[in-house]
């Protein structure tokens, strides 16, 4: 029989509307700060595409009461680490530090995400940095095909655009635009700071009150426009690209599947991808690596996203089998709507998943990205339930599933080949 796991950290609310998860781990000497903000390219208007992503870059270069490069300082002299990343749905930042140290070094960060100055010459010299990682991601082939398939699938919402938008995008917008897009989105209702590790709660909350309180005055960005839902996949949406220097082909194969309200089918699809394509004795790794050597590699993936999530099916192979391999793909599809998987197959898919949690939650720095990002897209006590879920599946479950999001008929594909 299986048991609903209590969530083992504690989820507060300052008066102010920040957000705070608190688990204590006596035995560790280390404490991780992750905080999240529902900040990421989905909030970013038309005018300023990629602004999410440059923002993260920004809030590192200073405020009126810390110099660029004093925060950098400060972490690395007491043998701490930080970095950043931005998604659609959200932006966060993290920082490790000695448990005795957290007093002296969260004010740091906390002053960054609430009142990042924006400078201009700051501003200037990291656009630079900004277009460079732009022109690496259109060097990569792999990016590119992704990148392609999504703005196939996602026509009318953000989940198609680019997190680092365009170089000319990154051109049109100025420092005060930037300002404004922190003044709006960086405001306490939006955050959610994750503290876990060698610190009880209540020391904890307090610091976190204590840096987490001058949040800049609000304003207003322009209005973002996003399409609730889009049109379902009718027939196979194609596209091919040429690229130079490509050695081996791609084929990249995509349904869209639910977003966080029907997160229960979300986790059917990982068992699904884990049955078509991880380890050996996967499906589609059994048959069109090992024994018909059709592919140098194939991977199927879920992405979890908060308003309409990403199953796909990534493929490298020479270009002469790509249609036989598209052929074959949407065979074992329709074979998993037709026939039921087998026990095996089955409880090795959910051991595979239930062992990869238990691997994916061992340390401070996991459990707080994993609390952030489960309340920043839903709500904290889901991320729990993760394994309770998997292992409530049935055979005839994920056949239903198959049948409802995996069409071997409505797709979209993208395919990459040798100029």
């Amino acid at each position: 029989m299986l048991t609903t796991p209590v969530f083992p950290a504690a989820v507060s609310q300052l008066d102010n509307g920040l957000t705070i998860i608190h688990q204590h781990i006596p035995a560790t000497p280390v404490v991780v700060v992750d905080v999240w903000v529902r900040a990421g390219a989905m909030c970013e208007p038309e005018p300023w595409y990629g602004m999410a992503h440059f923002l993260e870059h920004m809030i590192f270069k200073g405020t009126s009461a810390i110099p660029p490069g004093v925060f950098d300082y400060v972490i690395e002299n007491l043998g701490g680490t930080t970095n950043a990343a931005t998604s659609h749905d959200y932006a966060h930042f993290f920082l490790t530090t000695a448990a005795p140290y957290l007093e002296d070094t969260l004010p740091y960060l906390a002053e960054l995400l609430l009142n990042a100055a924006i400078p201009e010459e700051e501003f200037v010299l990291e656009r630079d940095v900004v277009r460079e990682e732009i022109r690496c991601a259109y060097d990569d082939p792999d990016w590119i095909g992704f990148q392609a398939l999504g703005e196939s699938i996602y026509q009318q919402h953000p989940y198609g655009r680019s997190v680092l938008g365009s170089e000319t995008d990154l051109m049109q917008y100025s420092p005060e635009a930037m300002r404004c897009f922190h003044h709006a989105h960086y405001q306490p209702e939006n955050m959610t700071v994750v503290v876990v590790g060698g610190i009880a709660q209540e020391p904890a909350i307090e610091i976190v009150r204590q840096a987490f309180q001058e949040f800049a005055p609000r304003s207003k960005c322009p209005h973002t426009e996003i399409a609730l839902t889009e049109p379902l996949l009718a027939g196979v949406r194609r596209q091919e690209i040429y690229l130079p220097r490509l050695e081996q082909a791609r084929l990249l194969m995509a349904w869209t599947g639910p977003g966080v309200d029907q997160l229960c089918h979300a986790y059917g699809l990982d068992l699904l991808s884990v049955l078509l394509s991880e380890g050996r004795s996967s499906r589609l790794v059994r048959e069109l690596r090992e024994e018909q050597q059709l592919v140098q590699g194939i991977a199927s993936n879920f992405s979890l996203q908060r308003d309409s999530s990403l199953f796909t099916i990534t493929a490298w192979l020479d270009p002469e089998n790509l249609e036989r391999v598209e052929s074959l793909i949407r065979a074992h599809l329709e074979d998993l709507q037709t026939t039921l998987m087998t026990p095996a197959e089955l409880a090795r898919c959910k051991r595979v998943l239930c062992n990869d949690y238990t691997f994916s939650t061992e340390t401070p720095s996991q459990l707080a990205g994993l609390y952030g990002y489960y309340n920043t897209i839903a709500q904290a006590e889901l991320a729990v339930i993760y394994p309770e879920q998997i292992q409530s599946f049935q055979a005839e479950d994920l056949q239903l599933l198959t049948k409802q999001y995996l069409s071997p008929y409505s797709y979209a594909v993208t395919v990459l080949k040798p100029c």
